[in-house]
């Protein structure tokens, strides 16, 4: 397991308040200590992994329903960009649709998980992924080739 001084800090998008509170609630459940940064949009995220001090993330937590550049469309920009194409993607969205769960799966998503609506289920869930994410599955080391 990765020390906590050493893990990559996570990225949700999320536009809900609520939703991204129950995030950081489950965070802390998880027991890990790692730096949360929030986008609201698609469009927030790309620029976090892209801008002039990009943020080279341990996992994105993706919601598809955002305002703007949406979840999808930030997906698939993700997905197809050869520098960050590596960086696990999990959709995390109310929508269980059929037609969403193949397009993410399709665009790239590593998982896709449909958003619990009982707050207890919501936490349990986001803690389950962190703790997978973060505390089972070997991240590839940035730099390496």
């Amino acid at each position: 397991m990765t020390t906590a001084h050493t893990l990559p800090p996570i990225i949700i998008v999320e536009d809900s308040d609520e939703d991204f509170d129950t995030v950081r609630d489950a965070v802390r459940k998880a027991g890990i200590t790692v730096e949360v940064r929030r986008a609201t949009t698609g469009g927030e995220c790309l620029d976090l992994l892209r801008g002039s001090v990009a943020i080279r993330p341990a996992v994105v937590l993706m919601d598809l329903n955002t305002p703007g550049v949406d979840g999808r469309e930030a997906l698939e920009s993700i997905k197809t960009d050869p520098a960050l194409k590596s960086f696990p993607v999990v959709v995390f969205s109310t929508s269980a649709n059929p037609r969403d769960v193949t397009f993410c799966y399709a665009a790239g998503a590593n998982a896709y998980h449909v958003k619990p609506l009982r707050y207890p289920e919501h936490v349990q869930l986001v803690t389950d992924l962190i703790g997978y994410w973060l505390g089972r599955v070997v991240l590839p080391v940035q730099g390496v080739v």
